[in-house]
Parts: structure tokens; sequence; C-alpha cells
């Protein structure tokens, strides 16, 4: 019998800036080498609760706190963020806010420094973890000069060499690729069978969270606990979809042809799947589905041809003879790992790089316009929000764009108040940016670059840090831009958001295009995903586990259908 290591009982925190506590009445136990994952819509209290398992709270972010609320048998009220810190490693979602050391190893040792270990069993205990997290190649290189997945690897490996019982990722695969966000998955699986730690998992990509198991899934809306269930019981029940949470795609299907879930076996494994005449129904259904209509090319709105550029004289080439063309009024995605040269190609589109090579805007040549010539006509939101923030407060960080073009007061109120609705961020329209969660951030620099209504807009990662409601209100709205000739570009490692928001897809390599083709046909070619570090749609997986005729129609059909239920 194992021992708890946290517990809440009728626990309630409400933050000092705040009207209304943030979390309500939390009543949970968390046994010691479990591994839990925590799910919810933005906004839920989910990382209030993470703060106080690490000890942000209440010793960084004061508030009221009524209850109690022990982690590791100590009580949070009475324990300091340095006590707590030798109970719980936290590996953060932004893995650069992270970095100390200059190198990997340096990083990685910081902590055994602080606690004074000696030399020789410090250099051995960072040579073994390096070892386990797949670094070892890397330690004398600087953090920040690492992929994403292999930062995210420093990171783990930070943490957990000082043998922390609780371990909090907090969402880890929102900055990876597909393919390393399977990887880290598998990495915490691991990590957490051979040091028998408890884990605490918060992420939004449920899916792909569930690649590897666990134990139980908490659901949290509006500062309170909705559902505390294994996750083949979780997803046998509507609570995911009622409180604006992606189920997985093959499940949604599975409701679709109104198979009863309670019959379905290993629900939370989609290699695994099965139930009686499961196939029979899946087929049936898909029979009466109308194919996806082809789209024909409209006319070219920018070309560009062998794009070149290095980022300092002694590097390789990020940018490789890089040739291609946009259309008007498509909806694009650029896909590929981590450092394939996706944001560097549209820093170069945008001003923020000069490459070598041509590009034309509808047959001009616009090589030599500035970057604010370029922002009348590409609208390009970063990946990280902390990068485009200029303003104090929400509202004017939104309306700067529109001031610095002298547009009227009152229309610049109404047109920011329409975005804000939009992006979910109205009722926070006079809050200070810095209050904001990461996810939160980047939801107002989408707003601040839609609501000047670009007439192409380039979203790097737009989904990162969002849970399903938000994001599909603001693909909703970006949807309608494209419906009034907008071209719409997206850079994401986002399988979901790429199939249902795509008609094309670019995947780029080595810093050139290694395919050009729809999203369904590259997430149903084993070769290209393995190639562009992807991860195969679990509608096809799950199509071939059942034994469907045509997995990829089937895929083809769902997507079709699901977006056609989504607009009503």
């Amino acid at each position: 019998m194992t021992e708890p290591i946290i517990v809440f009982k009728d626990f309630s925190f409400q933050y000092n800036s705040q009207s209304e506590p943030t979390l309500k009445k939390i009543n949970l136990t968390i046994q010691s080498g479990e591994k839990v994952l925590i799910v919810g819509p933005s906004g839920s209290g989910k990382s209030t609760f993470a703060h106080c398992l690490n000890g942000l709270v209440p010793n960084q972010y004061a508030g009221d706190i009524t209850g109690e609320a022990w982690i590791a048998g100590k009580k949070l009220q009475e324990t300091s963020l340095f006590d707590l810190s030798f109970t719980t490693g936290t590996v953060l979602q932004d893995t650069d806010g992270q970095f100390i050391g200059l190198t990997v190893a340096e990083d990685m040792a910081f902590v055994l420094e602080n606690d004074g270990v000696a030399l020789a069993e410090m250099r051995e205990k960072v040579s073994r973890w390096a070892e386990l997290v797949d670094v070892a190649e890397q330690l004398d290189k600087r953090p920040q000069d690492l992929s994403g997945g292999q930062k995210q690897r420093v990171s783990m490996a930070g943490v957990m060499i000082d043998d922390a019982p609780l371990l909090l990722f907090d969402e880890p695969l929102a900055n990876l690729d597909p393919a390393a966000g399977k990887a880290a998955i598998e990495l915490i699986d691991s990590l957490h069978q051979q040091t028998q730690a408890t884990v605490v998992m918060i992420e939004h990509r449920l899916e792909d969270a569930l690649a590897k198991p666990f134990d139980r899934i908490i659901v949290f809306n509006d500062g309170q606990i909705v559902a505390d269930q294994t996750p083949d019981e979780l997803l046998k029940t509507s609570i995911l979809a009622e409180n604006g949470i992606r189920e997985p795609l093959y499940v949604t299907a599975l409701k679709y042809a109104q198979v009863d879930l309670q019959r379905v076996n290993h629900l939370a494994d989609v290699t695994q799947v099965a139930g009686a005449q499961l196939a029979e129904k899946m087929a049936d259904w898909q029979s009466n589905l109308f194919d996806l209509e082809t789209s024909d090319e409209t006319a070219v709105l920018l070309e560009v041809k062998n794009l070149n550029y290095r980022y300092r004289p002694q590097d390789a080439n990020v940018l490789k003879q890089l040739t291609t063309r946009f259309y008007q009024g498509e909806r694009l995605s650029f896909v590929g790992k981590n450092g394939a040269g996706k944001s560097t190609l549209f820093k170069a589109l945008c001003g923020f790089v000069r490459p070598k090579g041509t590009m034309e805007w509808q047959g001009q040549d616009i090589g030599n316009d500035s970057i604010k010539e370029r922002a009348d006509k590409i609208g390009y939101v970063m990946q990280n929000p902390n990068q485009m923030i200029s303003q104090k407060m929400i509202f004017d960080e939104v309306a700067l764009g529109l001031r610095l073009r002298h547009v009227d007061e009152k229309e610049i109120e109404q047109r920011v108040f329409h975005v804000l609705n939009v992006c979910g961020l109205y009722p926070f329209r006079n809050w200070p940016i810095a209050a904001l969660s990461y996810g939160q951030k980047k939801r107002v620099t989408i707003a601040a670059i839609l609501v000047l209504e670009p007439e192409m807009l380039v979203l790097d990662e737009p989904t990162a840090g969002q849970d399903f409601r938000n994001y599909s209100e603001m693909m909703a709205f970006i949807e309608e831009l494209n419906h009034l000739g907008k071209t719409i570009v997206m850079i994401t490692h986002d399988m979901h958001v790429m199939l249902e928001y795509s008609d094309r897809v670019l995947v780029i390599k080595d810093g050139d295009i290694l395919a050009d083709t729809t999203p369904i046909q590259l997430l149903t070619n084993q070769e290209l995903v393995q190639e562009a570090s992807l991860k195969e749609t679990s509608l096809f997986t799950f199509a071939k586990q059942l034994g469907l005729a045509d997995p990829i129609a089937f895929t083809r059909k769902f997507i079709q259908y699901d977006r056609e239920v989504r607009k009503r």
C-alpha cells in the first residue's frame, strides 16, 4: 500500500488581485508513484493547481487559502519555496526560461552544486542522466542551441537529477514537433517506471499524451475538479466535450457512428481498441458519408525562388534553394521537425532576415520592401508571444498597430473589442499582460495581428497552449477571413489543426521543400511521416487496427463530416 504524496482537503485559493477564488473546494489525493494527467480549458485552474504543487502558491503568488494542502507530508501554507524544491521538480512549458548553465552539463549540475554534492559524484550523476535522456552528445553545447526536443530532455534531466519524488510537467508537448512529442511521452513513461517517482502532467494535447498509459485523468473547470477517472472510463463519457477538451479523433468517430462505448475495450489505446462488430459498424457509417471536394488552384499571390540563408557566416545554410508558391485564398500548412527552417522562411518573407533569392508578390519584386511594407501584406504571429508584446495592457497591445496607422479611436475600440471576443480575451480587456498565462499571451499576439486584417495571415504555432474551445473559436474567425479571400498560412506541429484547417501542406526538411501534398495524404504516408518527424493520425491507425478496407478514405471522410458537424 503506497502513501499519498499529494492531499488536498476542501482547498480553495484566491489571488489577491482577483475578486473570486481560482481554486474552489478541491478534494484530491494522489498516491506516491502514480502517473496522473491534468486537463481542462484555459482558465480552469490547472496552472494555479500546479503552482500549489511546487510552492509558487502561496510563496510567490500571494492570496487567501482555505482548507488544507499537503505535499509529501509538508503543509503547503507552512513550507517555503526552497523546502518544496526538494520535493517537486518542475519542467516548464517554455524550456528557454528554465536554463541557467552556460552548457548542458552545467545546467544539469546546477541543483547538485547548490546541494554541495562532491565533484566526482556530480560528474557521475550528470553523465548517467545525460545517457538516460539521450543528450550525452550535447553536454558541451549551449542549451539554447539545441532543438525543441533536446531542450525538453535537458530540462527533464535538470529536475530529475536531484531525485525529486514528485515530477511536474507543464504542457511538455506544446512546442515540440509530433515525433519529438511522441519521444517525450515515451521518455517520461520510461523514467517514471525506472524511478517510481510520482508524475503529474498538465497537457492540452490529450490524444498525444495518451500514447503511453496514465493511471488517472483529472479534469478541471471553473476552479473545480469535474472528473477524476481512469482514461478508459473518462473517454466513455461526454465529460471532455462538455468541458471544451478535444477528445481523440477516433473516439469522436466512434461516437458519430453511434457505437456503444461501454462495450468497447482498451478505448484509451488506439492500437488495441476493440469491440464486437466494431469494424462492421464503422464501415457502415463510413459508407453513408460523402467525400471531400478537391479545390482548384487560384492565382499566385506570393512566389519565392532559390532562397538561401544562414544566420552566421560560419554556419550551415538554414534555407537551401527553397522554392515554392502561395496561392490567393488558400489554407496552407507548413510542417517539419524543430530546426527544419520553417520559422526562418517566414522571417525572410516578413523582412526580419534578408536571404539570397527572389520574392514576388503578385508578380512584383518585394525583395527590397521594408518590414512595414511587407507587414501591410503579410501578418506574422510569432511562436513565442514574449517576443511580440511591447505594451503593458491587453487593449493597448491589440490596438497598437491601428494607432500606428492613425485609425480613428472609435473604430479602434470597435475592431479591438470584436477581435478580443473572437480570441476569448474580452473579459480580460482591462488586464495587464503580465497577469496572463503563456496561452493567453499567445492569444493577445494573434489578436494584435488579426485586427490589422492583412492579405496573408501567417500563424507560427497558433494552437500551442490553447484549449480546444478557444482555438476552435479562433480558427472559426480565421476561416471567416479565408472565405473573404484571405490567404491563411500556419506553421504547426498540431496535426489536428493541420488536418482540419488546411487544403495543402508543405513539408520542410533541412531548409528545403520535401513534399507538397494534402494533409491526409501526408499523414497516411508512413515514409513521409518519418522523414518529416510527424506522427500518423490516429484515424488512420484506428482504421488499420480495425482492418477497414480503405483507411485513407475513412480518414478523409471523417475530416469532412467532422467539419460539417462543427459548423452547425
